[in-house]
């Protein structure tokens, strides 16, 4: 029988010991609390999303995961620090379409590109709607179609600000309708609801959660939702789709769960687990309808979705021409 000397034997150990490393350490993932980045101050719908996720991925993984709010640049300051972040699975960011597909589209100033993330899953959407000012004298799409068309230049819309999904929106709704409108860019919702109610603006384009208190209120009336159905929230309000001049609107505010580039197989195989769990959690579907929010389902492709989505709003900003 060989006999192996004590030292080749500890020389041997140690050497299997480090090959073995780096295998525990990912099947260790979680060791440590996760942190998730909003690019935005609390209280918004991205900032109610991620916490709620944060809740229920915290109880799947077994670690605290923690909310940092990073507001500034239309989100993308909190997602540059994502991109930036090592690939550890321990810097995550939910965000929503600015930050993640469409400000790279319209601003030289945002350095980072989808490529720079791992996305792990879609987390959950709102539809978008079109109002009028009750002063407007439209109450549907077709007399909004009508008016608008007839007086080209005339009336104007208002969003929260260039290059947000909702300017993207109303850009959609004047290339498929081939309408001449005015965008209106707002800081933020409060005072684009302020001038419509006022009537000093005809029309405007709001996350459907955040116009339906004043669509009930009688104070704006709803023109259309802005996904290719009806929203199961607001089933009374048609969808723009279904007028077929309008038939390919199709746009949403959603909510993703990224994490930075070249994040190991383990470790992102363990997240989306985790999310996908989070996802049918019937407490976590109902704190998210309850927000507005229709919750993703864990079948969604979330590389094929977000590859169809940059594409979408790629030819809306061309068509608009929208660079900041």
């Amino acid at each position: 029988m060989t006999t192996v000397h004590p030292l080749r034997r500890v020389a041997l150990l140690c050497g299997l010991a480090i090959l073995a490393a780096p295998a525990i350490a990912q099947d260790a993932y979680p060791s440590k609390p996760i942190t998730i980045v909003v690019g935005y101050p609390p209280g918004g719908s991205t900032d109610l999303t991620a916490r709620t996720v944060a809740t229920e991925l915290g109880n799947k993984l077994g670690v605290p995961v923690v909310i940092e709010n990073l507001g500034g640049a239309g989100g993308a300051i909190g997602a540059q620090k994502v991109a930036n972040a090592a690939p550890d699975g321990y810097t995550l960011l939910v965000g929503a379409n600015n930050e993640i597909a469409i400000n790279k589209l319209v601003t030289k100033k945002v350095k980072y590109d989808i490529k720079d993330f791992t996305a792990i899953g879609l987390i959950a959407s709102q539809p978008l709607v079109l109002v009028a000012s009750t002063g407007a004298g439209v109450k549907n799409m077709a007399e909004f179609t009508q008016k608008v068309s007839k007086n080209p230049g005339k009336f104007s819309y208002g969003s929260s600000g260039v290059g947000t999904a909702l300017h993207l929106a109303g850009e959609a709704v004047k290339e498929q309708g081939k309408l001449f409108m005015t965008h209106i860019p707002y800081r933020g919702v409060a005072p684009l609801t302020s001038d419509l109610m006022g009537n000093n603006l005809e029309y405007g384009v709001f996350v459907l959660s955040s116009g339906l208190p004043h669509i009930k209120s009688g104070k704006v009336i709803a023109l259309g939702t802005t996904e290719a159905k009806r929203s199961a929230i607001t089933p009374d309000i048609p969808a723009l789709a279904e007028s077929p001049q309008y038939k390919n609107v199709d746009i949403s505010v959603w909510f993703a769960l990224m994490a930075p580039a070249n994040l190991p197989k383990p470790v992102t195989d363990k997240l989306k687990k985790a999310l996908a769990d989070s996802l049918q959690s019937p407490d976590f579907r109902k704190k998210m309808e309850a927000s507005g929010s229709t919750v993703a389902s864990p079948t969604v492709n979330i590389d094929q979705f977000l590859t169809t989505e940059v594409a979408k709003y790629k030819k809306i900003v061309e068509f608009a021409k929208i660079e900041e």
